[in-house]
């Protein structure tokens, strides 16, 4: 390997997500939701794959987000799903960009979304402060699920039934609600549009296998074995003393930390070491973890994600969820080297 980190986009993969979640949705649109760098796999690229698969509409949260889309696609659909921040009102309306509205008070020159809570707590205004908005500007009404990735689908049919509701003061104006556990799990959730992001990835709403619900995932994350050794019994490794050798133990040392996304409590873990399961032994540092070994020698490639190791297995270590460890890893050039494929 020519480089410590390197990421791997599947480009293929995506348009496969899309695919099969725009048929989950239809007959309603799937609109591509690509904020946060779409989750850590490239906003650019990802738009892109996303649109040429079908995809009707882009959806981020900052307008800088929008107005780097707009540079590279003049003729798509963005929308902005956040409340602006002070001065974006600018950015907006030169970008054309179509704006969440979450409050009564509109801003001149854009079209809006009108985003009213139906239970997540948030973001969103009543539907009496919606109501008071000019209807000549809105080009959208839209919402969003708490809970439809819990098994108790109780409170999440509570918030569709809400949404059906509102939508019926809102005659002939776009609905749009359903998230991508929404999309596989709700029918009665997708309306005219569905707003995916975590699916389009490969990534399982659910915290399940992605395969169970016909998704690839997208991203893979490989390094190396940079040096290989053998630690005598009561040896340590780490800081802490975390693990404590019972025996004399190979260990390797692979060149990615927390600093790279391979966050600290993914201690205990397991990645790929030269084709077989290991485990991560010891803490975390900054800029190196350490695996156990066999046979395997220096310069084995150690796949933290990808070749059955799935975003899904480290966010159960961490008590966490498959969008923050995409989201948390580093693409920064001066660490890393990301590819795009097309498989």
């Amino acid at each position: 390997m020519s480089r410590r980190s390197e990421l791997t986009i599947d480009l293929g993969a995506l348009r496969r997500n899309v695919t099969r979640m725009r048929a989950a949705a239809a007959p309603a649109e799937l609109w591509a939701v690509v904020k946060a760098d779409a989750y850590g796999h490239g906003l650019i690229d990802a738009a892109r794959a996303a649109l040429e698969a079908g995809a009707g509409a882009l959806c981020v949260v900052t307008a800088q987000e929008g107005e780097a889309l707009r540079r590279s696609f003049s003729d798509a659909r963005i929308l902005v799903m956040a409340p602006l921040a002070t001065g974006e009102e600018a950015i907006a309306r030169s970008a054309g960009l179509e704006v969440a509205l979450s409050s009564p008070v509109a801003p001149e020159g854009l079209a809006l979304h009108l985003k009213v809570d139906t239970g997540m707590g948030r973001w969103g205004m009543s539907v009496e402060e919606a109501e008071t908005v000019p209807r000549k500007r809105v080009v959208g009404l839209m919402s969003h699920l708490a809970t439809a990735d819990d098994d108790d689908s109780t409170y999440a049919r509570q918030q569709i039934a809400r949404f059906s509701e509102v939508a019926r003061h809102f005659d002939g104006v776009p609905a749009h609600l359903a998230n991508s556990a929404a999309t596989l799990g709700h029918p009665e959730a997708r309306f005219d549009a569905v707003r995916c992001g975590v699916a389009l990835y490969g990534l399982s709403p659910f915290g399940d296998d992605p395969a169970k619900h016909g998704l690839e995932p997208v991203l893979s994350w490989r390094s190396y074995v940079a040096l290989a050794k053998t630690v005598a019994a009561g040896g340590s490794v780490g800081y802490g003393r975390r693990f404590v050798a019972e025996r004399p133990t190979r260990v390797g040392v692979v060149p990615v930390g927390y600093a790279d996304g391979f966050r600290r409590g993914l201690m205990g873990t397991e990645v790929v070491v030269g084709g077989s399961r290991r485990q991560v032994v010891g803490a975390v540092s900054m800029d190196a973890l350490v695996v156990e070994l066999d046979e395997e020698e220096e310069g084995a490639t150690v796949t933290l994600l990808g070749d059955g190791v799935l975003a899904e297995e480290h966010a159960r270590h961490l008590g966490a969820i498959n969008y923050e460890i995409t989201t948390g890893i580093s693409s920064d050039p001066l660490r890393a080297d990301r590819k795009v494929v097309d498989g």
